[in-house]
């Protein structure tokens, strides 16, 4: 191992993913010098084992399920997809695992790109060791960025280790489809895996501990999705535990926690998630490594001046367009800071992120897809909010027959009595999550449920759902 000269930067980020390209993006747009470090691919989880392959797996699905509710074209679509077509283009998506556009990307915006683990070693201090051994040490004059994501968290399970199960990076990056497949766990990446393999043929069986699907959304959009996977062939069992797993003949065995068996040929779990802050020296600044890191508003990390967190590894909002948010108000924090410009941090300021508190939007991709923003009903009588819900059904607009026949969905927004503001909106129905940016911007703008009164969507789109639901308001 051999170790070079120290070389100095304005800043350092460790990660480049979607959220440390854009912290990079933003301290290069303010003029500083800036270090990226990535131990795997440019473009990050996002990129290649997530949102871009899942989403591109899933669209085909999608659309064939929304052809199906057409006369005229429903018969044309009743067998099988081309399953070596679907994952061609999923190929696609993910650049084939190959990182030369992004890194084109990051050499355009002037930034400097380390391959190799990076680690932490003292206040503004980075060692990146790269792949030849080498040892490179970054020095950072204003702020080092931690934006190292995190990792699919396995349950502590006998025989886990023999069966070599799926996360989320096997299942989107999976060469050929299951003929049975067990998706344990309830979220968002279990009820998109299991729509994405329901659909390419597999027999899927969905094991949930708790009550039901998606239980960070309104109660019935975990409803409507689980009841629309049960129509097409999967077998979703709530209130189910795994207590182990094997192979037997070369088959996954899951025992519940009732006893039964059941056997598949691959088995998915989608449990939770990790902070990959386990290896990235975090114990030589005075913090555990392994955890989570909070931050202020603007993203610094508590009790420091220089070390900055964004994105899944401070527990905010595990989304990648949220992590990108924060590296924006992030890099634009440490320009302003470099520069000894005044920061605004108030509510809704350029150098706070207020929507991680009161606007985080989340579609999930499925049929039908679920699409919130905001606070639930319950979060926000948690809260202590004094709020209303209303209801309407999607079907009660003339968009929603259109789009296909027995088309099924539910809008929900809630509304602060005492202010005259939306805390939240949830929309489930196929195609609605191109109506959320609308709920996003309601609810981030505060605006007055009396003013969205005269934003008269068009006709006849599935957004006249809004007028439906300022009607059942007004009462």
């Amino acid at each position: 191992m051999t170790e070079t000269e120290n070389i100095a930067y304005d800043v350092v980020v460790l990660g480049a993913g979607p959220v440390g390209e854009n912290v990079a993006d933003r301290t290069r747009a303010a003029g500083l010098s800036t270090a990226i470090v990535e131990s795997e691919l440019v473009g990050g989880e996002c990129s290649y084992w997530a949102c871009m392959p899942s989403k591109a797996l899933l669209r085909p699905i999608i659309a064939r399920a929304d052809a199906r509710r057409l006369p005229g074209l429903s018969e044309a679509v009743r067998g099988p997809l081309d399953t070596a077509a679907v994952l061609a283009r999923r190929d696609e998506y993910t650049s084939h695992w190959h990182d030369d556009g992004q890194v084109g990307w990051l050499e355009g915006i002037g930034a400097d790109l380390y391959r190799g683990h990076g680690r932490l070693a003292g206040p503004r201090v980075v060692t990146v060791t790269a792949p030849d051994g080498t040892v490179r040490t970054l020095t950072a004059r204003h702020a080092v960025a931690v934006c190292t994501g995190t990792r699919a968290l396995l349950p502590d399970l006998p025989g886990i280790e023999d069966v070599q199960p799926w996360t989320s990076r096997e299942a989107t990056s999976a060469e050929e489809v299951p003929g049975r497949l067990i998706v344990v766990g309830g979220g968002v990446v279990a009820a998109e895996m299991a729509t994405v393999f329901q659909g390419l043929g597999s027999r899927v069986t969905v094991l949930v501990r708790g009550k039901g699907l998606l239980a960070r959304m309104e109660p019935f959009a975990g409803e409507l999705v689980a009841d629309a996977l049960g129509e097409a062939g999967a077998d979703i069992r709530t209130g189910t535990s795994v207590e182990s797993v094997g192979r037997e003949n070369g088959a996954v065995v899951a025992v519940t926690g009732s006893g039964d068996r059941i056997e598949a040929d691959e088995i998915l779990f989608a449990t939770g998630r990790a902070p990959r802050t386990d290896d990235i020296g975090l114990d030589t600044v005075g913090l555990e490594p392994g955890s989570w890191l909070p931050v202020d508003d603007t993203l610094r990390v508590e009790d420091t001046d220089w070390l900055y967190a964004c994105g899944d590894v401070n527990h905010r909002a595990l989304l990648t367009h949220q992590g990108k948010y924060q590296a924006r108000i992030a890099g634009d924090a440490i320009g302003a800071r470099a520069a000894g410009a005044p920061l605004r941090t108030d509510p809704w300021g350029a150098h706070a992120a207020t929507a991680d508190h009161h606007a985080v939007p989340q579609v999930v991709f499925t049929d039908p897809e679920a699409a919130a923003v905001g606070l639930s009903l319950a979060e926000a009588e948690q809260a202590g909010h004094r709020v209303r819900a209303v209801d309407v059904e999607m079907s009660s607009v003339a968009g929603a027959g259109l789009y296909g026949e027995g088309y099924r969905g539910r809008a929900r927004m809630v509304v602060d009595l005492d202010e005259g503001i939306l805390r939240g909106v949830t929309f489930v129905g196929p195609g609605v999550g191109e109506l959320l940016h609308s709920a996003s911007v309601a609810v981030a703008g505060q605006i007055p449920v009396d003013r969205l009164w005269h934003a008269v969507p068009s006709y006849p789109t599935i957004s006249e759902v809004w007028l439906r639901l300022l009607e059942a308001y007004r009462g």
